[in-house]
Protein backbone atom coordinates (compact mmCIF):
# COMPACT_ATOMS: atom_id res chain seq x y z
CA UNK A 1 0.00 0.00 0.00
CA UNK A 2 1.56 3.39 -0.99
CA UNK A 3 2.42 5.68 1.92
CA UNK A 4 0.17 8.37 0.44
CA UNK A 5 -2.77 5.98 0.87
CA UNK A 6 -2.06 4.65 4.35
CA UNK A 7 -0.48 6.87 7.01
CA UNK A 8 0.12 6.49 10.72
CA UNK A 9 -1.22 9.40 12.73
CA UNK A 10 -1.02 7.87 16.22
CA UNK A 11 2.19 6.03 17.15
CA UNK A 12 1.97 2.23 16.93
CA UNK A 13 2.84 1.76 20.60
CA UNK A 14 0.56 4.48 21.97
CA UNK A 15 -0.25 3.90 25.66
CA UNK A 16 -2.15 7.11 26.42
CA UNK A 17 -5.39 5.28 27.18
CA UNK A 18 -4.54 2.44 29.53
CA UNK A 19 -7.93 0.75 29.23
CA UNK A 20 -7.61 0.56 25.45
CA UNK A 21 -3.98 -0.55 25.60
CA UNK A 22 -4.88 -3.32 28.06
CA UNK A 23 -7.78 -4.42 25.86
CA UNK A 24 -5.54 -4.68 22.82
CA UNK A 25 -2.90 -6.55 24.83
CA UNK A 26 -5.51 -9.06 26.00
CA UNK A 27 -6.01 -10.17 22.38
CA UNK A 28 -2.42 -9.94 21.14
CA UNK A 29 -1.25 -13.38 22.29
CA UNK A 30 -4.35 -15.10 20.88
CA UNK A 31 -4.06 -13.31 17.54
CA UNK A 32 -0.40 -12.44 16.86
CA UNK A 33 -1.21 -11.94 13.18
CA UNK A 34 -3.55 -9.01 13.94
CA UNK A 35 -2.49 -5.37 13.61
CA UNK A 36 -3.47 -4.70 17.26
CA UNK A 37 -2.64 -1.02 17.66
CA UNK A 38 -3.72 2.46 16.61
CA UNK A 39 -5.11 2.20 13.09
CA UNK A 40 -3.66 4.57 10.47
CA UNK A 41 -5.86 6.63 8.22
CA UNK A 42 -6.50 5.51 4.66
CA UNK A 43 -6.47 7.66 1.55
CA UNK A 44 -4.56 10.64 0.14
CA UNK A 45 -3.70 13.48 2.51
CA UNK A 46 -4.55 16.00 -0.22
CA UNK A 47 -8.13 14.70 -0.51
CA UNK A 48 -10.96 17.25 -0.39
CA UNK A 49 -13.13 14.89 1.69
CA UNK A 50 -12.54 13.21 5.05
CA UNK A 51 -14.86 10.43 6.19
CA UNK A 52 -14.68 10.06 9.96
CA UNK A 53 -15.96 7.00 11.80
CA UNK A 54 -16.03 6.07 15.47
CA UNK A 55 -13.26 3.55 16.21
CA UNK A 56 -11.72 0.36 14.80
CA UNK A 57 -13.71 -2.85 15.12
CA UNK A 58 -12.04 -5.64 17.06
CA UNK A 59 -12.07 -8.14 14.18
CA UNK A 60 -12.16 -5.45 11.52
CA UNK A 61 -9.70 -2.56 11.43
CA UNK A 62 -7.94 -3.63 14.62
CA UNK A 63 -7.12 -6.93 12.93
CA UNK A 64 -6.40 -5.69 9.41
CA UNK A 65 -4.78 -2.33 10.17
CA UNK A 66 -6.96 -0.30 7.81
CA UNK A 67 -10.12 1.69 8.67
CA UNK A 68 -13.43 -0.04 7.93
CA UNK A 69 -11.70 -3.14 6.62
CA UNK A 70 -12.75 -6.66 7.54
CA UNK A 71 -16.18 -6.10 9.05
CA UNK A 72 -19.79 -5.42 8.07
CA UNK A 73 -19.56 -1.62 8.19
CA UNK A 74 -16.56 -1.67 5.89
CA UNK A 75 -18.36 -3.64 3.21
CA UNK A 76 -21.29 -1.20 3.32
CA UNK A 77 -18.96 1.82 3.12
CA UNK A 78 -16.57 0.60 0.45
CA UNK A 79 -19.36 -0.85 -1.68
CA UNK A 80 -21.02 2.58 -1.63
CA UNK A 81 -17.78 4.33 -2.61
CA UNK A 82 -17.09 1.87 -5.41
CA UNK A 83 -20.60 2.42 -6.82
CA UNK A 84 -20.00 6.17 -7.22
CA UNK A 85 -16.41 5.95 -8.45
CA UNK A 86 -14.78 7.43 -5.36
CA UNK A 87 -13.00 4.14 -4.79
CA UNK A 88 -11.48 1.87 -7.41
CA UNK A 89 -10.02 -1.61 -7.53
CA UNK A 90 -11.51 -4.41 -5.49
CA UNK A 91 -12.38 -4.49 -1.80
CA UNK A 92 -11.09 -7.79 -0.45
CA UNK A 93 -11.53 -7.02 3.26
CA UNK A 94 -7.78 -7.05 3.87
CA UNK A 95 -4.97 -4.54 3.62
CA UNK A 96 -3.36 -6.13 0.55
CA UNK A 97 -6.42 -5.93 -1.71
CA UNK A 98 -6.43 -3.57 -4.69
CA UNK A 99 -8.77 -0.98 -3.18
CA UNK A 100 -7.78 2.63 -3.84
CA UNK A 101 -9.55 5.76 -2.62
CA UNK A 102 -10.14 8.63 -5.04
CA UNK A 103 -10.42 12.13 -3.51
CA UNK A 104 -11.30 10.68 -0.09
CA UNK A 105 -9.46 9.97 3.15
CA UNK A 106 -10.92 7.79 5.91
CA UNK A 107 -10.10 7.96 9.62
CA UNK A 108 -11.64 7.25 13.01
CA UNK A 109 -12.27 9.61 15.91
CA UNK A 110 -10.66 7.05 18.24
CA UNK A 111 -7.67 5.27 16.72
CA UNK A 112 -7.63 2.19 18.98
CA UNK A 113 -10.33 -0.44 19.38
CA UNK A 114 -12.45 0.06 22.54
CA UNK A 115 -14.20 -2.72 24.47
CA UNK A 116 -17.74 -3.29 23.14
CA UNK A 117 -17.11 -0.55 20.54
CA UNK A 118 -17.73 2.06 23.25
CA UNK A 119 -14.92 4.52 24.00
CA UNK A 120 -15.39 6.65 27.10
CA UNK A 121 -15.31 10.44 27.02
CA UNK A 122 -11.73 10.67 28.31
CA UNK A 123 -10.49 8.34 25.56
CA UNK A 124 -12.27 10.31 22.85
CA UNK A 125 -10.70 13.53 24.16
CA UNK A 126 -7.26 11.95 24.49
CA UNK A 127 -7.30 10.84 20.86
CA UNK A 128 -8.65 14.07 19.41
CA UNK A 129 -5.21 15.74 18.95
CA UNK A 130 -4.37 13.09 16.35
CA UNK A 131 -7.41 14.19 14.36
CA UNK A 132 -6.40 17.82 14.83
CA UNK A 133 -2.94 17.10 13.43
CA UNK A 134 -4.48 15.28 10.50
CA UNK A 135 -6.92 18.07 9.68
CA UNK A 136 -4.06 20.58 9.75
CA UNK A 137 -2.29 18.53 7.06
CA UNK A 138 -5.37 18.30 4.82
CA UNK A 139 -4.82 21.55 2.92
CA UNK A 140 -7.45 20.83 0.24
CA UNK A 141 -10.20 19.77 2.64
CA UNK A 142 -13.71 20.92 1.68
CA UNK A 143 -16.02 18.59 3.59
CA UNK A 144 -16.02 16.20 6.54
CA UNK A 145 -18.52 13.34 6.37
CA UNK A 146 -19.11 11.92 9.84
CA UNK A 147 -20.61 8.53 10.63
CA UNK A 148 -22.34 8.65 13.99
CA UNK A 149 -22.81 11.14 16.79
CA UNK A 150 -19.39 10.68 18.42
CA UNK A 151 -17.57 11.48 15.17
CA UNK A 152 -19.87 14.48 14.67
CA UNK A 153 -19.20 15.86 18.14
CA UNK A 154 -15.47 15.17 17.89
CA UNK A 155 -15.25 17.42 14.84
CA UNK A 156 -17.22 20.18 16.54
CA UNK A 157 -15.00 20.03 19.63
CA UNK A 158 -11.88 20.18 17.45
CA UNK A 159 -13.12 23.46 15.98
CA UNK A 160 -14.28 24.77 19.38
CA UNK A 161 -17.92 24.94 18.34
CA UNK A 162 -20.99 24.51 20.55
CA UNK A 163 -22.68 21.15 20.09
CA UNK A 164 -26.14 22.68 20.51
CA UNK A 165 -25.56 24.99 17.54
CA UNK A 166 -24.78 22.11 15.17
CA UNK A 167 -27.21 19.24 15.86
CA UNK A 168 -26.59 15.69 14.72
CA UNK A 169 -29.11 13.82 12.64
CA UNK A 170 -28.94 11.65 9.57
CA UNK A 171 -28.31 13.28 6.18
CA UNK A 172 -27.73 16.70 7.73
CA UNK A 173 -25.39 19.15 5.99
CA UNK A 174 -24.01 22.04 8.05
CA UNK A 175 -21.82 24.99 7.10
CA UNK A 176 -19.03 25.62 9.62
CA UNK A 177 -17.63 29.12 10.26
CA UNK A 178 -14.34 28.23 8.52
CA UNK A 179 -16.15 27.37 5.29
CA UNK A 180 -16.01 23.59 5.64
CA UNK A 181 -19.14 21.49 5.28
CA UNK A 182 -20.01 18.97 7.98
CA UNK A 183 -22.27 16.21 6.64
CA UNK A 184 -23.63 13.65 9.10
CA UNK A 185 -25.02 10.13 8.81
CA UNK A 186 -25.94 7.33 11.12
CA UNK A 187 -23.04 4.89 11.35
CA UNK A 188 -23.22 2.06 8.81
CA UNK A 189 -22.87 -0.55 11.53
CA UNK A 190 -24.44 -4.00 11.41
CA UNK A 191 -26.78 -3.03 14.28
CA UNK A 192 -28.08 0.10 12.53
CA UNK A 193 -28.62 -1.73 9.25
CA UNK A 194 -30.27 -4.79 10.79
CA UNK A 195 -32.67 -2.63 12.80
CA UNK A 196 -33.43 -0.51 9.70
CA UNK A 197 -32.33 2.67 11.39
CA UNK A 198 -30.06 3.00 8.38
CA UNK A 199 -30.68 0.86 5.32
CA UNK A 200 -28.01 0.20 2.70
CA UNK A 201 -30.16 2.16 0.24
CA UNK A 202 -30.29 5.15 2.60
CA UNK A 203 -26.53 5.04 3.01
CA UNK A 204 -25.92 4.80 -0.73
CA UNK A 205 -28.08 7.88 -1.26
CA UNK A 206 -26.20 9.68 1.51
CA UNK A 207 -22.86 8.90 -0.13
CA UNK A 208 -24.03 10.46 -3.38
CA UNK A 209 -23.46 13.79 -1.61
CA UNK A 210 -19.73 13.11 -1.66
CA UNK A 211 -19.48 13.68 -5.39
CA UNK A 212 -20.40 17.37 -5.07
CA UNK A 213 -17.19 18.06 -3.13
CA UNK A 214 -14.72 16.52 -5.59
Amino acid sequence: MPSSQLDFIAPKGCQKCQRLADFIDSHRDKHPEWHSGPVPSFGPIDAPILILGLAPGLRGANATGRPFTGDFAGKVLYDALLKIGLASGEYGAHIHDSLHLNHIRIANAVRCVPPQNKPVAAEIAMCRPYLSDELARMKNLRAIFVLGRIAHETVLRHFGLKLADYPFYHDNELSLPNGLKLVSSYHCSRYNVQTNRLTVEMFDIFCQRLKSFV
